[in-house]
């Protein structure tokens, strides 16, 4: 788990040790070790994120860990960061690791930021989506939301007021949720848990 101190990565270490995994931290490329999979959260600024990102050196490490196969889970900002960049900081480059940008939400007739739950709908090409009798209601906190040049990218969608939004993006081995599933109870666990099961599959293919 990259830590560039844009968010408190408790719960979300929590959430993977409950599910089994083995979370380390890294500040660093150095502090990196041997890993399976990179997960990148956050809260915040995209261009502060980035900044972080870029002068820690963890930027580099994640899309060299990407363009490997490496499996990389991004949350929130973490998402959004995958992108080329964002109408919240003009000019300043994303990973690249998608492609695409984000985009403030409207304001009507909803208030930003958005917070709370929101269903989430599934595409059928997603390969962690949630059985259809399972519930799909996830907890967001953002006013930016990606939107992929690819629509195949877009692997799940939701809705804040009149406007539907990408809350899932993925391409292969990188997956981006917009909502936060370490605190989205028992869906969050379960998509988590989804998600380790494709992360093995990515790892031992």
């Amino acid at each position: 788990m990259l830590d560039y101190e844009m968010s408190n990565l408790r719960s979300a270490e929590k959430a993977l040790e409950r599910l089994g995994g083995s979370v380390a931290h890294a500040r660093k490329p150095a502090e990196a070790g041997e890993f399976d999979a990179l997960v990148l959260p956050g809260d915040g600024h995209f261009g502060e994120a980035m900044r972080r990102l870029d002068e820690s050196g963890l930027a580099a490490l994640v899309t060299d860990a990407a363009a490997s196969g490496v499996p990389v889970l991004g949350i929130c900002i973490g998402l959004q960061v995958m992108f080329e960049g964002s109408e919240e900081a003009p000019g300043v480059p994303g990973l690249g690791l998608m492609s695409g940008m984000v985009r403030k939400l409207d304001d009507a007739p909803a208030k930003v930021p958005h917070i709370g739950w929101s269903h989430v709908t599934w595409d059928p090409r997603c390969p962690i989506a949630p059985p259809d009798d399972q519930p799909s209601d996830f907890y967001f906190l953002h006013s930016y939301a990606v939107q992929p040049d690819d629509e195949s990218s877009v692997w799940a969608s939701a809705d804040h007021g009149s406007t539907t939004f990408c809350a899932v993006a993925g391409k292969a081995n990188v997956i981006g949720f917009q909502f936060h599933p370490e605190k989205s109870s028992v869906a969050g666990l379960d998509l988590l848990e989804r998600w380790f099961g494709y992360e093995d599959a990515m790892v031992g293919a």
